[in-house]
């Protein structure tokens, strides 16, 4: 249904945008840091399938409407960066509440329980990756571009297409998650290091919510 050469454009493309790092990258950085590996990789897997909801949105005709429309687009922005902020300041509030596992061996000796569950940490990923102005403006108006428009099955084609950078994403969002928390497993030796940390991380979603507000649209 796709040919070869499209999905290959397509994914020279994407990986261009892709290695730049956006709110998705930053947001599972300042969460491995805030939390650990373990919601760092959950985060991820919820920015993967909030990502490729906005594929759904764009196959469907609605991330073409949210991408047009300077309101709705900023009404959608706004909210995702004012969870982020939200996400931030609870992360910075509780810096104090990690302990260091006890009994851990190995390389999960400096191992924090969770702040989170999991459910509510990749509910989380999915709205930031559904929020995401970067992921918006790529899959409204970059994806459309690679579609055999003389073919049938457009919908089927971007559902399709929509996988590559949804792979690449997630393959380069974990390298980012697991090498920051293997920073962060170094500052867990000392709690006063891990509080700093914890609170770095929480700073760094509440910077990521301000900079997501504040970027405008290119019209």
């Amino acid at each position: 249904m796709v040919s070869t050469d499209r999905i290959l454009a397509f994914a020279a493309m994407s990986l261009l945008v892709i290695v730049i790092p956006g709110p998705s990258v930053l947001f599972v950085i300042g969460q491995a840091l805030a939390h650990g590996r373990r919601t760092a990789l959950t985060t991820v897997l919820g920015n993967v399938v909030g990502s490729y909801g906005l594929v759904c949105a764009v196959a469907l005709g609605i991330g073409a409407l949210v991408e047009r429309s300077a309101a709705v687009f900023m009404a959608v922005k706004l909210a995702g960066a004012a969870y982020l902020v939200l996400l931030g300041v609870q992360a910075y509030r509780h810096r104090k509440d990690m302990r260091l596992g006890v009994g851990a061996i190995g390389e999960t000796a400096a191992a924090v329980r969770p702040a989170r569950g999991d459910l509510r940490t990749v509910a989380d990923g999915i709205l930031v990756g559904v929020t995401n102005p970067k992921g918006i403006v790529f899959f409204a108006a970059v994806l459309p571009q690679f579609v055999d428009h003389s073919a049938r099955h457009l919908p089927a084609q971007m559902l399709i297409l929509g996988l590559v950078p949804i792979t690449i994403g997630l393959v380069t969002d974990t390298l980012w998650g697991l090498g920051a928390a293997a920073a962060r497993n170094w500052f867990a030796r000392s709690e006063r290091r891990l509080s700093l940390i914890g609170g770095a991380g929480g700073f760094a979603m509440i910077g990521l919510g301000v900079t997501v507000a504040a970027t405008g649209r290119a019209d």
